[in-house]
């Protein structure tokens, strides 16, 4: 923009040297709406041209300089007036002058470190962008252009099943267990629920996928808890010694990666929340983290196929691991 309407100004445009062949993907803003940005993972180089169009042909446009920066930043709701950026590239494609017509800037960040997943979320949202400026005396005339970056992971193929217990003293003694305690966003979760002792009147029960938020530090440490998921397991009266199959496909979903303590800023944590209800609505829950990976693309199979696959493995570890006893626990609200 011109200062007052008088002098020379000018449009600036962002263009990617790869944008129609770049995968996009859909990633929520922050007031809740879905758009597709380009696509990169960590390591990836970042190039592209700037496009300045004087709005004005023929007419000059002082500067004290022409910019491009690509930029990590985490910005915390409460504290909306601190960024923090923990990524700052800078790339000067113009030394202070004049231009005295449109021109075209080529840029590139090379093998750029993108430690952590873009995410928007109740009180956090972490965001790359690139950012190019033209420097001027009053004001400076800059575009911003968004990107969403992925962290892709692979775990080992020891991935323990999770075995628990809740229940209440000469009334309720109820296992369940899962199949393991890492899944992929597009995984499928297979467990069961063992009836051992019933001596209340159980008419419903559900399974519950919960991502927890935590931002802050210290005594300024939020969390925000939000059920994702509810899977009924059960609607009506069990018996002693039922067994309840678990069978929840995750792709289906709004889930991310599991973040821990993101540059001392903000976690996202989930859990399995087994909810219990007896007919005088009281209710009976236990929690287990869960951890939540992204794996990169591979040849898909289909959701039954994945889910045979993952009942096969469980099946075939049931003899193999005890029941861990030292988990017992009952909560009541």
């Amino acid at each position: 923009m011109s200062f007052f309407g008088f002098g020379q100004s000018a449009e600036i445009d962002i263009v990617l040297n790869d944008a129609e062949t770049r995968k996009k993907a859909e990633h929520k803003t922050e007031d809740g709406k879905k758009d597709k940005y380009f696509l990169f993972y960590d390591g990836e180089t970042v190039s592209g041209k700037v496009n300045v169009t004087l709005k004005t042909p023929g007419k000059r446009l002082e500067h004290y300089g022409i910019k491009i920066e690509f930029v990590g930043q985490i910005e915390l709701y409460y504290d909306r007036g601190n960024h923090h950026e923990f990524v700052s590239l800078v790339k000067d494609l113009a030394r202070p002058g004049e231009l005295t017509q449109s021109q075209t800037f080529d840029f590139e960040f090379t093998h750029v470190e993108k430690p952590y997943e873009s995410y928007t979320g109740q009180n956090v949202k972490l965001r790359y962008f690139l950012r190019a400026t033209v420097s001027r005396r009053l004001n400076d005339i800059s575009k911003e252009m968004d990107i969403v970056v992925q962290t892709l992971c692979t775990y080992p193929e020891l991935n323990s099943s999770i075995k628990m217990e809740v229940g209440i003293e000469d009334c309720l003694h109820i296992e369940f267990e899962y199949n393991k305690s890492k899944y992929h966003l597009r995984d499928v979760i297979v467990g069961k629920i063992y009836f051992l002792l019933v001596r209340i009147k159980i008419k419903h029960m559900e399974i519950n996928i919960i991502k927890r938020e935590t931002t802050g530090t210290g005594p300024s440490v939020y969390h925000e808890n939000d059920t994702i998921a509810k899977y009924e397991i059960m609607d009506g009266a069990p018996v002693r010694g039922e067994s309840i199959p678990i069978r929840l496909f995750l792709a289906g979903y709004e889930l991310t990666p599991t973040m821990r303590d993101i540059n001392k800023k903000f976690s996202v944590r989930y859990y399995l929340n087994l909810v219990l209800i007896d007919e005088e609505e009281r209710r009976y829950f236990k929690q287990q983290e869960i951890t939540l990976w992204r794996k990169g693309d591979i040849v898909r199979r289909s959701m039954s196929q994945q889910a045979s696959i993952a009942a096969q493995r469980f099946e075939g570890s049931n003899s193999e691991t005890p029941c861990n006893r030292e988990n017992f626990c009952k909560r009541f609200i």
